[in-house]
């Protein structure tokens, strides 16, 4: 089981679209996978089509009062479940002040909970706080959605101090994937410049004993496509809305990277017309 926070400060940078579309993608392939909506705004719930507050329990009851993550779960499709968020979860910082040992209580549910899961996905907040904290601790790996801006680079270096001291004094496990791009727009000259900018910054870390030292920049671009942004309201992942559009295809071919094949899929009306080859993607 791979256990994934999907995180950045910063929002608006596709970080919920990418948690949500990855793990359509992935529940697609047959991979049985969970995701953790952590943010208060729930709209990793509220884009797989329920609605906080009256889809039962969330998130919140499991870190303020111990509820079971059996008792939150929700499966939306085939493969793909859901521990809802809830706005009630902007409170968790003030009441888990006084909490010994608050940023391992997600770690400690899924522990208990023991599902037989490929892949789970958080949903983190765009903030560095004890959701963040309780993600980083239960994770094993960082996934990072990244806007090609120069402003995002700035960024991104505290995001990564930030996994570097939970990884040394927490989680051991703890590493960074990758960077995804998203809203990538590839005719302009400034994407390409912030791609070889991040590609010199990782290559000089390597060697280094630091969580980021195997990251790389993926070769998929999830790029700007209005068929993501309206599936939201519709309470459906890309694959179900618009299963032909760019943006299915982007979020099939990152799924595909992150399992290691070579992204080579190609969806046509909601099949895949071509199967992944199951090389290192290193290799496309």
């Amino acid at each position: 089981m791979r256990r994934i926070a999907v995180l950045n400060q910063k929002g608006g940078v596709g970080k919920t679209t990418t948690t949500v579309n990855l793990a359509a993608a992935l529940a697609n392939e047959g991979k049985r996978t969970l995701v953790l909506d952590l943010d208060p705004q729930a709209h990793a719930t509220i884009h797989l089509g329920l609605m906080p507050g009256r889809s039962g329990p969330s998130l919140y009851e499991v870190l303020t009062q111990g509820l079971p993550l059996a008792d939150v779960r929700r499966e939306v499709a085939p493969n793909l479940s859901i521990c809802g968020g809830h706005i009630d979860l902007a409170a968790a910082d003030f009441e888990l002040a006084g909490t010994v040992g608050r940023e391992m209580i997600l770690r400690d549910a899924l522990e208990a909970e023991g599902g037989d899961y490929d892949y789970i996905l958080m949903d983190c907040p765009p903030a560095l706080g004890v959701l963040t904290l309780n993600a980083l601790c239960a994770a094993q790996e960082v996934v990072i959605p990244l806007q090609a801006h120069f402003l995002a680079l700035h960024g991104l270096s505290k995001l990564l101090e930030t996994v570097h001291l939970v990884s040394k004094r927490i989680n051991r496990e703890l590493k960074v994937s990758g960077v995804v791009l998203c809203l990538y727009d590839s005719g302009t000259r400034l994407g390409g410049e912030v791609i070889e900018d991040l590609d010199r910054y990782f290559d000089g870390r390597r060697g280094t004993p630091a969580p980021w030292v195997d990251a790389r920049v993926y070769k998929t671009r999830i790029r700007r496509n209005i068929r993501l942004a309206e599936c939201p309201s519709f309470g459906q992942s890309i694959f179900q809305y618009a299963p032909t559009s760019r943006g299915a295809e982007d979020y099939a071919s990152l799924a595909a990277e992150l399992q290691g094949l070579a992204p080579a899929a190609i969806w046509v009306g909601g099949e895949k017309a071509v199967k992944l080859r199951a090389e290192d993607a290193s290799a496309a």
